[in-house]
């Protein structure tokens, strides 16, 4: 679907995510912090590693520690569902 442009790492363990349509924004993560492999974020060294992957996720370390699907995060950022966006780019 859609492909993220830019990913950087903020406080409390929030990440900005800019998308190729123009939507950005603010996803809190702190709640998964405490959760099976995101405790690796814990290492803030680690945290601040987020990239885009050749996949259009947004990684940590080399993507195969922890992955994030760019439509999941495309759906917090806007608050779209999947449904919408999914009519959304059918009709682009």
């Amino acid at each position: 679907m859609i492909r993220p442009t830019k990913v950087k790492p903020l406080d409390d363990y929030k990440i900005w995510v800019e998308f190729e349509d123009g939507a950005g924004g603010e996803i809190d993560l702190s709640e998964l912090v405490v959760k099976g492999v995101f405790r690796k974020w814990s290492d803030r060294e680690f945290f601040e590693d987020v990239k885009i992957g050749p996949d259009r996720a947004i990684i940590w370390g080399d993507g195969e520690e922890i992955d994030m699907c760019a439509d999941w995060a495309y759906m917090e950022v806007t608050g779209k569902t999947l449904d919408e966006i999914r009519h959304q780019f059918s009709h682009a």
